[in-house]
């Protein structure tokens, strides 16, 4: 069975109630599994153009990435799948191309995009990002945040400045302090995960979570879980209404339900038994 038999995704991108263009870009890939939120940021249009090179470099590459390192012989030393590894090196490729453009265009000075990712295989997720936007899980009625904000409000809630409550009054929520393009290099937060068959995925730049409570989401999310397509127009609409100061862009994948590999023998005998 094809990765685009296992996944079905929905993604809009809207410039919001109060900005006249969109410096966010999204995209999805069924084929191989991939999903991407992009939110960019500085100079005149320089958001814009930063996080449609992050997007256009994923979509282009990723492929080939994904290819290079499954032929590849694998090295006990690796921390990560061959999958993540291709999703590393196609955002540090990513920040590369943001970086050179900006170092080159100096109308571009400054320009770069935060970046949600997700990318699907066999039974199994890679998540990585870098900056504040965000994914969700909805999985057993419970909504849960699988990524922790690159931000300089989420480093001084860590270190006891502000609790999470005084948090949700500060004016500095959007400090990011990792992007895409910013410096030569940049540090990716990677994980690896399990996806299970009915698992709703939410990716979304911060438009989405800064005008709309988590509990709204969820709420959202549970009311069209069988239209997913309404469930990303309805966000989008909440996050409007409730001012919609920047852009909202929100992308929503699920594993398919049946689409899970047939399980190995040692994983029945496990069931046999446990």
């Amino acid at each position: 069975m094809s990765v685009s038999q296992k996944i079905e995704t929905f993604a809009l991108s809207d410039s919001g109630a109060k900005r006249t263009h969109n410096e966010d870009s999204v995209a999805t890939d069924t084929r191989i599994g991939l999903a991407v939120v992009a939110d960019g940021m500085g100079g005149y249009k320089g958001g814009e153009v930063a996080s449609a090179l992050a997007v256009n470099t994923i979509m282009s590459e990723l492929e080939s990435s994904l290819k290079r390192r499954r032929e590849e012989t694998a090295d006990d030393n690796d921390e990560f799948s061959p999958e993540s590894l291709a999703v590393k090196d196609v955002l540090e490729l990513s920040n590369t191309i943001i970086y050179n453009a900006a170092q080159s265009q100096p109308q571009y000075g400054g320009m770069g995009t935060t970046v949600v990712l997700t990318l699907f295989y066999d039974n199994r997720m890679t998540i990585a990002h870098v900056g504040d936007s965000r994914l969700y899980r909805l999985r057993d009625d419970k909504l849960e945040l699988v990524t922790e904000d690159h931000t300089l409000l989420r480093e001084l809630i860590a270190r006891g400045f502000y609790s999470e409550e005084e948090a949700k009054e500060s004016q500095n929520k959007n400090l990011v302090t990792r992007a895409l393009g910013i410096e030569p290099e940049v540090v990716i937060d990677i994980q690896e995960d399990v996806a299970l068959p009915g698992d709703v995925y939410l990716l979304c730049s911060d438009g989405l979570n800064d005008m709309v409570e988590d509990r709204d989401i969820y709420l959202t999310l549970k009311q069209y879980n069988d239209n997913l397509d309404k469930a990303v127009a309805e966000l989008i609409q909440l996050a409007k209404n409730n001012g919609g100061k920047d852009n909202v862009s929100v992308v929503l994948a699920r594993p398919a339900r049946g689409s899970s590999s047939p399980k190995n023998w040692a994983e029945k005998v496990v069931d046999w038994f446990f």
